[in-house]
């Protein structure tokens, strides 16, 4: 009993609940139970970091920028480019740049040790995707109007296939709901369960003895490389999910 409790305990899946850090019983407001999480805190840190960031890069009209002003400027101007590229107008530039930021910094934070990644959870993802979908078809109504529904008849379509193609559309595009935030939280979750399991093993492996630690510092090479590795799988899986964001945008705009 006591074995199976301690691999409940040190599970590397624990890295990943949401627990709160502080709670407050409020009388003014009905004893209301206010709380703050680890999904809240870290939010703000974000919102915290990535504000710093962009006040840190101001040249205050200097004319040699700095290293943080030059890193800036183009992470903006290759969102930039995506966006007029795909979209043709830069209207959709402000909320791409902040969705690109905040997936950014929320995955980068959760390489560090002992911290939290607020994209490992499923009610952020899904609900961020399902949130963009809702936003998209919006649009697409606003701009197309009863139109806007021609996107699930796919053009010279036989008049006896349409009811079958415009449920196999419609169930395509509520998947994006689902499949736009799975696919960052399964990424997510996947990278950092392997680095859990691999560090306690080799915790284990340099507590056990000399010669033990000796020979495992070969693993451990590996291990820094997957580090590394899950290093650049954080920046490509926010580039990904704002691609796909513009992608979304696209069809509803042009309907294709």
């Amino acid at each position: 009993m006591l074995h199976n409790l301690n691999l409940i305990i040190h599970s590397p899946l624990e890295q990943f609940e949401v627990s709160s850090l502080i709670s407050i019983i409020a009388p003014i407001l009905g004893y209301i139970n206010i709380s703050l999480s680890n999904l809240g805190l870290y939010s703000l840190l974000i919102l915290f970091i990535t504000l710093s960031l962009h006040i840190i890069s101001n040249n205050e009209n200097k004319i040699l920028p700095s290293k943080w002003s030059i890193a800036i400027e183009s992470v903006f101007t290759t969102i930039n480019t995506m966006v007029r590229e795909q979209l043709g107008k830069e209207i959709y530039l402000p909320f791409i740049y902040s969705l690109f930021f905040f997936i950014l910094i929320s995955n980068l934070i959760g390489n560090i040790p002992y911290s939290y990644t607020i994209t490992t959870s499923v009610i952020v993802t899904i609900g961020l995707s399902f949130t963009i979908l809702t936003g998209v078809t919006i649009l697409g109504l606003y701009i197309h109007k009863l139109h806007f529904f021609s996107y699930f008849v796919p053009s010279g379509t036989p008049l006896a296939l349409v009811p079958l193609l415009v449920l196999i559309e419609t169930v395509s595009y509520l998947a994006r709901a689902l499949s736009l935030g799975i696919r960052l939280f399964a990424n997510m979750v996947a990278g950092h369960s392997l680095l859990k399991i691999l560090s306690t093993f080799l915790y284990q492996m340099f507590s056990s003895s000399f010669i033990i630690a000796i020979f495992t510092l070969i693993p451990f090479a590996f291990f820094l490389a997957l580090c590394g590795l899950e290093v650049a799988v954080s920046i490509i899986q926010a580039y990904v999910f704002v691609l796909l964001v513009i992608s979304y945008i696209k069809d509803a705009i042009y309907l294709h």
